[in-house]
C-alpha cells in the first residue's frame, strides 16, 4: 500500500486597495486628537468637543465642550471648558461631526 500525501492550499487574500486603509479602532481615535469630535451617549446626550487625549478604555478628555441635553422642555445646550468623559456610556463617536439643529 502507497501512502499519499495531501497538499492543501488556501487561497491567497485579494490584494488591498492602495486608496483603502485600515485602522485599528485606538489608531482611529488617536489620528482624532486635537481635532472636533462628536458623541452621542447612550442617554439623551450628545457632547462636541476637541479631543485632547483618550486611554485604553476610551474615556477620553474634551476641550471647548459643548452638551445638547434632550429634555421633555426641548434641547437644553450647556458650554463647558473641560470634561473628563466616561466612556461607559459612549454610544457613537463622529471625528469633525457635529449634531443638526
Amino acid at each position: 500500500m502507497e501512502e499519499t500525501e495531501e497538499v492543501i492550499t488556501t487561497p491567497k487574500p485579494a490584494p488591498a486597495n492602495p486608496q483603502t486603509q485600515m485602522y485599528l479602532p485606538l489608531e482611529l481615535i488617536d489620528k482624532c486628537i486635537g481635532s472636533r469630535i462628536w458623541v452621542i451617549m447612550k442617554n439623551e446626550r450628545e457632547i462636541v468637543g476637541t479631543l485632547r487625549g483618550f486611554d485604553d478604555y476610551v474615556n477620553m478628555v474634551l476641550d471647548d465642550v459643548t452638551e445638547y441635553e434632550i429634555t421633555n422642555d426641548g434641547k437644553r445646550i450647556t458650554k463647558l471648558e473641560q470634561i473628563l468623559l466616561n466612556s461607559n456610556n459612549i454610544c457613537l463617536m463622529v471625528p469633525g461631526g457635529q449634531p443638526q439643529d
